[in-house]
């Protein structure tokens, strides 16, 4: 197996399979503004040593003083680093402007006997380019530069503003171990960044594009869920979970659903959805199950009057919100801050209010379906009991639960909806689907009360 380096940045270190390529020539690439520098530098913080120091070399796309300027301003920028030699930064853009390529590698000479590097960050490679006479001579002088490299045992890191075109023309691409992409897509009305590795010789890799985000602690890398179909045996959970409406356990025959599994609530406006989830996070919480409540419609303020009218608190140590805006919003951001927090609480109840506004975040039908599949997958495997809610048009009828058809991911589908009763309009409650356990469709009528569900009568829809 291929030596690696570590990133700095953990989740793109899990993408690579360990990190970038050790002794290697490794190209990071996109297109301006990407964060190429950031990620350049957050590998030589990471790795430099007082033995092996990471030596940066700036060439005409930027003067050094302003890469040192704004790289100080983020966190893992250490002052000390280039105090005590593990981290130089040298210019070769004077040499590469007034004498060409050939005195540049007189300079990369210099720099590399007297610093010894163990990395060897070039930014931007593709100024060589502009410098050159011809085709032929920087095709020389590329193959000088990588002697020299592979004889000093240096691990080198190329950015250069190219696209993914170049790839099929440039000659550096052909050298390059490893190809890390960055990019900037136009989603609808938002930007989104998103990375990509292109190469990585002899070794596998996460395939795709990956969402990351630029602060001041650098980039930070949000890998899609892609979970892969589980043919292994793995331990379910073989009790039930309560539902928390004592009426729809009996329905459900055998005292609510199986622990870890996903269930669909679907119903128009006003029917009840949130409110049947509430009662699933809060009778987890009397059981002694944690819960989460991930919602994109209630803050901490609106949750607090809702709950507190049907005898609940916010204050409950064992529910824990995780309340989220849609504008803006990416799905594989938001998910690891769900994961993280399901961690952090031992949580084996989630209830997502609601699909829709994550399909709305993911802006691609087929991203989001294997979104949806690799979330409940990774919670069944967790023993994690996940409830969805959906919202649909219709009032009365029902034409269908999903656009993407996700219900027949979901072991259990719970439909609510409105129906003419006589000259009366009211609420019903009807099992649609149960996995591995009995039970009839039938049509209950039920009541909202100041103490939550209250199932009702049997309805007829006979006309």
């Amino acid at each position: 197996m291929n030596e690696r380096i570590p990133t700095g940045v953990k989740r793109l270190d899990e993408i690579l399979s360990g990190g970038l390529l050790k002794n290697a020539i490794n190209l990071i690439v996109g297109v301006p503004g990407s964060g190429k520098t950031i990620l350049s530098q957050q590998v030589a913080f990471r790795n430099a040593t007082v033995e092996k120091p990471a030596l940066y070399l700036s060439t005409l796309s930027e003067p050094l003083d302003k890469i040192l300027r704004y790289g100080e301003s983020l966190t893992f920028f250490d002052r000390t680093a280039l105090r005590d030699g593990r981290v130089v930064y040298e210019d070769i853009g004077q040499q590469l402007g007034e004498s060409g390529l050939d005195e540049v590698l007189h300079a990369i000479d210099g720099h590399l006997r007297q610093a010894r590097p163990g990395i060897v960050v070039l930014d931007s490679f593709r100024a060589f380019h502009a410098m050159a006479g011809d085709i032929g001579a920087f095709r020389q002088f590329l193959y000088g530069l990588v002697r020299r490299l592979t004889a000093a045992a240096a691990t080198s890191i190329w950015n250069a503003p190219y696209t993914r075109e170049h790839a099929q023309v440039e000659a550096e691409f052909a050298i390059a171990d490893a190809i890390v992409d960055l990019d900037i897509k136009q989603m609808a009305e938002r930007e989104v960044r998103v990375i990509q590795v292109l190469k990585l010789r002899g070794s596998g890799y996460r395939s795709g594009e990956h969402t990351y985000r630029i602060s001041d602690g650098g980039l930070e890398v949000f890998p899609r869920l892609a979970e892969d179909h589980v043919d292994s045996r793995y331990q379910l959970r073989r009790e039930h979970t309560a539902t928390g409406i004592a009426a729809l356990d009996e329905l459900l025959g055998e005292g609510g659903f199986w622990a870890g599994a996903t269930t669909l609530i679907a119903g128009p406006s006003g029917i009840g959805k949130t409110l049947m989830g509430l009662h699933f996070i809060y009778h987890g919480a009397q059981a002694g199950e944690p819960g989460i409540l991930a919602t994109f419609h209630e803050n901490e303020t609106q949750l607090e009057r809702i709950v507190s009218s049907f005898g609940w608190s916010v204050d409950n140590p064992d529910v824990h919100l995780l309340s989220r805006g849609v504008v803006g919003m990416n799905i594989d951001e938001w998910v690891y801050e769900l994961l993280e927090l399901v961690e952090r609480t031992g949580a084996k109840r989630i209830v997502i209010d609601s699909l829709p506004d994550l399909e709305i975040g993911a802006g691609d039908p087929v991203r989001f379906r294997e979104w949806v599949f690799s979330v409940t997958q990774r919670f069944t495997r967790a023993g994690i009991s996940l409830m969805f809610i959906v919202e649909i048009p219709e009032l009365f009828e029902l034409h269908r639960i999903s656009d993407q058809g996700i219900s027949h991911l979901a072991d259990n589908v719970i439909l609510l909806q409105y129906v003419q009763d006589g000259p009366e309009l009211v609420r019903a409650l009807t099992i649609l689907k149960t996995r591995a356990m009995q039970h009839r469709p039938i049509v209950h009528r039920y009541e909202i009360t100041e103490h939550g569900f209250v199932l009702g009568d049997v309805l007829s829809l006979a006309r």
